[in-house]
């Protein structure tokens, strides 16, 4: 499993990095899809791809090296709807328009996983610890990776339940939503 998204590598200089792989890992190892065979530490891949633009352009060749590899390698697109981007379509628009751009047919496009946070994926946290956010504003910085797998983990927790949960985030709702579509087609 590939997960692109935003945000820098850690380089060792104690530079501030992005919290989505720890959110990603931990997500995908408590949800453990029957897909994907847990041998090993290397199953899901997370790479930061710097900013949205550039996560959107890199997307295409990503896809297509999946798609080459064959099998279930699945490709997951991670990003941050920002205030200059209405929802989880509009944002999704943006990378159909690159895909179509570098030859992704919608047949090819249609097999990305895309999970869109409005604002950071620190608003989900906030909702998942507190079970209110408002993603009108940023959620407030994360600073502890405990806090980030706790949070995955009770969200893997609500999706393996097929869980509804009062107040959840609508970039939440959408994100799962295209998860569950995964789920389904790899049944």
């Amino acid at each position: 499993m590939v997960c692109l998204c935003e945000g820098e590598k850690g380089d060792g200089s104690g530079k501030r990095t992005s919290i989505d792989p720890v959110f990603i890992n931990k997500l995908m190892a408590t949800l453990r899809p029957a897909w994907v065979r847990f041998e090993g530490s290397n199953v899901v891949r997370p790479q930061p791809c710097g900013g949205r633009g550039d996560l959107i352009k890199k997307m295409p060749a990503e896809l297509k090296l999946c798609l080459s590899r064959g099998g279930d390698t699945t490709l997951m697109v991670w990003a941050d709807c920002d205030d200059n981007c209405a929802d989880g379509d509009t944002l999704k628009a943006a990378f159909w328009d690159e895909a179509t751009a570098q030859g992704i047919t919608k047949e090819q496009f249609d097999q990305v996983v895309f999970i869109f946070a409005k604002g950071r994926l620190e608003n989900w946290i906030e909702f998942l610890q507190t079970e209110s956010t408002d993603e009108s504003k940023e959620g407030p910085r994360v600073k502890n990776t405990r806090d980030v797998a706790d949070a995955a983990k009770k969200l893997a927790r609500l999706c393996a339940a097929g869980q509804q949960v009062a107040g959840m985030p609508l970039s939440l709702q959408w994100s799962c939503k295209n998860w569950r579509t995964l789920v389904e087609r790899m049944k």
